[in-house]
C-alpha cells in the first residue's frame, strides 16, 4: 500500500519509517517534489492534522496521512499545545520554543506535561483520526542529543530520561506518536 505522508519534517519521517511495517510504502514530499508550506492555522491539533491531511488529498487525490503533535503543560493551561511548534514566534526555532518554556516554568513545581499526537488519516476519501499521549514532566535543564523539538527537556512517566537520552528504538515503544501510528495501522490491517 503506498501512503503519502504529510509532513515536511524530515525527523517526523525518520520515525516514522521505523514504525510503519514494509507492506506500507511511505511516500514523502521530497519523492513528489512538493516543496510549498502546507498552513497549520486550526485551533485544535486534532483539526490541524485534519486540515493537512485534507490540504494533500485535494493536490495528489491518493490516501494520506498527517499528524500534529503538541506539548501541553499543566500548570500552564494547556500551553503550548497547537502552538508548540511557533511558541517562542513565527520565525522561532526549538531552542527558542525550549527557552520561553523553561522561562514560564522557572519556580513551578507542578512540571507535569503530556505529548498529544493526533494522525489524521483519508483513506478511500474517508478521514479517520488516532491519538497517541504519553504522560511525563519538562525537566529543569535540557539533557541528551537525540530527538527534536521539546525531547531534550520531556522525561516519560516511568523514566528517569529525557525522550532525547532514549534510543530512536526506545523512544518508539512508547512515544505518542508511535501510539497514534499503531492505531492507524492497527485499523488499516
Amino acid at each position: 500500500m503506498d501512503l503519502i505522508f504529510a509532513t515536511a519534517n524530515q525527523n517526523k519521517l525518520i520515525e516514522i519509517n521505523k514504525i510503519i511495517p514494509n507492506n506500507v510504502n511511505i511516500i514523502s514530499f521530497e519523492d513528489l517534489k512538493f516543496d510549498e508550506e502546507v498552513p497549520e492555522n486550526e485551533n485544535t491539533i486534532k483539526e490541524n492534522a485534519i486540515f493537512k491531511a485534507k490540504y494533500i488529498y485535494n493536490k495528489f487525490n491518493t490516501n494520506v496521512f498527517s499528524d500534529d503533535t503538541g506539548l501541553e503543560v499543566e500548570i500552564l493551561n494547556g500551553e503550548p499545545g497547537v502552538y508548540s511548534a511557533r511558541y517562542a514566534g513565527d520565525a522561532c526555532n526549538s531552542q527558542d520554543n525550549i527557552n520561553k518554556l523553561l522561562n514560564k516554568l522557572e519556580n513551578k513545581k507542578n512540571r507535569n506535561a503530556k505529548f498529544k499526537t493526533v494522525i489524521a488519516l483519508i483513506l478511500d476519501n474517508k478521514i479517520h483520526t488516532f491519538e497517541g499521549i504519553v504522560e511525563g514532566k519538562i525537566l529543569k535543564n535540557q539533557v541528551g542529543n537525540n530527538g527534536f523539538g521539546y525531547d531534550s527537556i520531556f522525561s516519560p512517566l516511568g523514566y528517569n530520561k529525557s525522550f532525547a537520552e532514549l534510543s530512536l528504538k526506545e523512544k518508539n515503544l512508547i512515544s505518542h506518536r508511535s501510539l497514534a501510528i499503531k492505531k492507524m495501522m492497527n485499523f488499516i490491517s
